[in-house]
């Protein structure tokens, strides 16, 4: 394990995005353990683009425009639908204390979603894994599996990391309604901000 590989991995994980903005606002709302149920969320959500990677799937995204528009499209709408929920107060920032948690599945699969429906994902898979296979590598397959479970741990330790910090303020930031108010605001135009950006994104 080179540490090229973790290295760039590590600022590509880190660097905040739809996931970590979904995580922060879980921890935000719900506490810690709904922001690690979302950290799972959106590692799984890296599976299909690292099977996707591995058996060649995401050169059909990378050749394909009406496959990888219409997955990217998909991507912008699911993410202004989490914009227009969390401005509704009905989305990832919605804090009722009276209520039932929010289902720990409801949590996961929204997070998969927010990952699934990035065709910049799979591409990304497909362009930066075989970077650090060798060419003539005789366990290749094994060797991406291995870097991609990297990848995926790396994943939830930042996110986790990210949500448990939000949750550690939670207490402060849920007490001041107005406060609330303007971060719904702020994640909200995010998920916008980020939805236009995948919308101007070319292969």
């Amino acid at each position: 394990m080179s540490i090229e590989f973790l290295v760039t991995t590590f600022i590509i994980v880190a660097t905040p995005g739809t996931g970590v903005i979904y995580t922060l606002a879980a921890g935000l709302a719900r506490g810690a353990r709904a922001s690690v149920v979302a950290a799972v969320g959106c590692t799984l959500g890296i599976v299909p683009h690292m099977v996707a990677a591995i058996t060649g799937l995401a050169a059909l995204l990378h050749t394909s425009a009406l496959a990888f528009q219409t997955l990217k499209y998909l991507g912008v709408v699911y993410l202004l639908y989490m914009a227009w929920a969390t401005w509704r107060e009905k989305g990832a920032l919605a804090v009722d204390e009276g209520a039932a948690p929010r289902p720990a599945s409801k949590v996961i699969v929204s997070g998969i979603l927010i990952n699934i429906l990035n065709p910049k994902l799979t591409i990304f898979f497909f362009a930066f894994l075989p970077q650090f296979v060798s060419a003539d590598e005789p366990r290749a397959l094994p060797r991406m599996l291995e870097l991609s479970a990297v990848f995926m741990l790396l994943t939830f330790v930042v996110f986790g990391a990210y949500g448990v910090f939000a949750a550690s303020v939670r207490n402060q930031v849920v007490s001041r309604p107005r406060v609330m108010t303007w971060l719904r605001r702020v994640f909200a135009g995010s998920f916008v901000a980020l939805g236009a950006r995948l919308a101007v994104t070319q292969r």
